[in-house]
């Protein structure tokens, strides 16, 4: 291996290394890029003994006044790195496993652009102050009970139709803006209604349904991806390949009322647009100045407004979708002011995966796992061992039936 290779300090290979792990042009999105930048940051910090013990100082040795270069890497380096994660940090046996697979995977890939000359971090020695892998993804086990997805659908469904009918039953001698104030509660209601329907009943993925600002080809469902009348619609799944996803019945008509509301102007508008006043507020003012628009007009256009996100409707300026984190924020509220009682150790409201899950219960306990795998767009493989409680439950009642066929009863 060349003297220059071991020489590198070990930052220089990052960007490599995350621009071909990441997505889109240029390898630039992606969650997966994200979180690895994040533990090679830490990971390099702890190497120059920023990040240890009061007592560590790194891996390079004191009397040398240098940054962390390969060189310095071996075996025994990532062995006390196992160590350091699953030490007094206070993370879950199954957190410092993926902490250290972005580590690993990274070693690996040095390893194949000749930066390393063995992959150190999986061998045995390395990975054995690890803790045992119990199976589970750390925050992926909630699943919304048929109590749960209820009172949340009947909730949003009740707060859709009051708003609406405060809008449409306005007196015409309504001032414009008082008018304008319901329409937009009531579209902000008719939203919330859908997304909510939608993440209940359709199983699909929020980072397939939402934009996700790290991975710009996932830009939010569009009208013009929904087919309401064939109860279907195009989403970019986790395959990294567009494909139909089920509309069942109870999603149509809360998807078809929204969209009667909000009228949009054209078929690329997002089904879920951002409601927040300070992104709406500077897209309008950015799009009306590049069509020519002076300051002065631009803010007596505005003020004709109750709400820039009725402007752009007008005018046909798109906002961009809300994002997987204001789709869990947009929950949050929902699920406190449902007061749903939720008992979970990490989510005190309904995320967004649970919704999936739980439709994932009902959908094997109906129809089985081949049925429910291809619902979920998942391997029945993954959908046996996802729901793997299941089955392991009917097997119960199996053995129960079988004791009490066969084992002779005893008499009291």
């Amino acid at each position: 291996m060349p003297d220059r290779a071991l020489s590198t300090p070990l930052d220089d290979s990052f960007e490599r290394y995350l621009q071909d792990k990441g997505k889109g042009r240029g390898g630039d999105g992606g969650n997966y890029r994200r979180n690895a930048a994040r533990e090679l940051k830490r990971f390099a910090e702890w190497a120059a003994g920023d990040r240890g013990d009061n007592d560590w100082t790194g891996i390079v040795p004191n009397d040398v006044d240098r940054e962390p270069t390969f060189d310095d890497l071996d075996e025994r380096v990532f062995r006390e790195y196992a160590r350091h994660l699953g030490g007094n940090r206070g993370l879950k046996q199954n957190t410092v496993q993926t902490y250290y697979r972005y580590i690993s995977a990274w070693c690996g890939w040095c390893v194949n652009e000749g930066y390393l000359e063995a992959h150190y971090a999986q061998r045995a020695s390395a990975m054995a102050p690890l803790p045992e892998d119990d199976g589970r993804k750390p925050g992926d086990q909630q699943a919304w009970t048929s109590e749960q997805r209820h009172a949340l659908t009947r909730h949003v469904d009740e707060r859709a139709r009051d708003a609406v009918e405060v809008y449409t039953t306005l007196p015409e001698d309504t001032d414009p803006l008082d008018k304008q104030r319901a329409r937009y509660e009531a579209l902000k209601a008719a939203r919330d209604r859908a997304l909510v329907f939608v993440l209940a009943y359709t199983a699909v993925r929020v980072g397939e349904l939402l934009r996700d600002p790290n991975d710009p080809r996932r830009r939010g469902v569009r009208w013009e991806d929904l087919s309401l009348d064939d109860g279907s619609m195009d989403v970019y799944r986790k395959k990294q390949q567009w494909d139909a996803a089920s509309l069942p019945d109870p999603v149509i008509s809360p998807l078809r009322s929204y969209w009667k509301l909000m009228e949009p102007p054209t078929e690329r508008w997002p089904v879920f647009p951002t409601f927040d006043q300070r992104t709406l507020a500077e897209l309008v003012q950015e799009e009306l100045a590049e069509r020519g628009e002076r300051p002065e007009a631009i803010t007596e256009r505005r003020e004709e407004y109750a709400r820039d996100l009725l402007l752009a409707l007008d005018e046909n300026i798109r906002p961009p979708s809300i994002t997987t984190d204001g789709a869990r924020s947009i929950l949050q509220r929902l699920s406190e002011t449902a007061e749903i009682d939720i008992d979970h150790p990490k989510h005190d409201y309904l995320a967004p995966h649970g919704g999936r899950r739980g439709m994932g219960e009902v959908l094997v306990r109906a129809f089985g796992y081949t049925v429910a795998a291809r619902y979920l767009d998942n391997s029945e493989e993954m959908v046996r061992e996802r729901y793997s409680h299941i089955e392991a439950g009917e097997l119960g009642d199996v053995a129960t039936e079988a004791l009490n066929e066969i084992e002779p009863r005893t008499q009291g």
